[in-house]
């Protein structure tokens, strides 16, 4: 069956009009707005911060609306009919996934606005680009194996603080072994990309971040693959 933008469209549509609706998700999904415009007041803001409202808004925009929009349909009981229509698995969740790409974009625009961050280079860009597939993926990982909207909120809870707000907490772990680990988790590998290049540096300073938060990505991916394949045709 070939790819139908018009389907993949509707299914885009159809979650856009339901998740306007939502005011739950959309309370969540103002959280970055709200740290972009508390350190957005600051003279001198450093890059610690205007990554953290970006993390902030992968973990609490990409994420969570990926999670909320397929708890809903499974607490809905529709998942099983949306995947027995027409429509194909990439045609969904291509769909899916358009929505939250989108309203992430919305968001670290305006969000980068208020900060007055640009970010700097093709590799600031790249991890940028490889962080939100990752994002997506874990949010879809979460929202199957949620069964309702409200385990998809409990769920999304460690990907705020440990993805999300990350930089908030680990001054506090730096006393820990845990911490030289924490810092190969993808937040923090972007952070290093945006530092690196600002310094100057090239592609052999920033390719083996890339490639940890690219790793991440597959792993996240290979993972949600076997899940989804398991639980797609699972209603409770």
């Amino acid at each position: 069956m070939n790819f139908s933008i018009v389907r993949t469209y509707s299914i885009a549509a159809k979650d856009m009009k339901e998740l306007s609706k939502n005011m739950f998700v959309l309370t969540t999904a103002v959280m970055p707005f709200l740290f972009a415009l508390m350190f957005g007041r600051q003279d001198d803001i450093p890059l610690v911060v205007h990554y953290l409202v970006i993390n902030l808004t992968f973990a609490s925009v990409t994420c969570f609306v990926q999670t909320a929009l397929i708890a809903e349909e499974k607490e809905k009981k529709t998942l099983r009919s949306l995947m027995l229509s027409p429509a194909t698995s990439t045609e969904i969740l291509t769909g899916k996934s358009a929505v939250a790409a989108a309203l992430t974009a919305a968001t670290l625009v305006i969000c980068m606005q208020i900060t007055g961050y640009v970010p700097e280079g093709v590799y600031v860009y790249a991890g940028l680009a490889i962080s939100l597939v990752f994002y997506l993926m874990v949010g879809l990982l979460l929202g199957l194996l949620a069964r309702t909207l409200v385990e998809a909120s409990v769920l999304i809870l460690p990907v705020i603080f440990i993805l999300g707000m990350g930089g908030l907490f680990i001054e506090f772990f730096q006393q820990y072994d845990i911490a030289a680990w924490l810092e190969y988790l993808p937040n923090f590998q972007l952070e290093y990309i945006a530092a690196a290049v600002g310094r100057g540096g090239g592609l052999a300073d920033v390719s083996g971040y890339l490639l940890v938060i690219t790793g991440w990505t597959v792993a996240a991916a290979v993972l949600t693959v076997a899940v989804y394949r398991k639980r797609t045709f699972i209603e409770e």
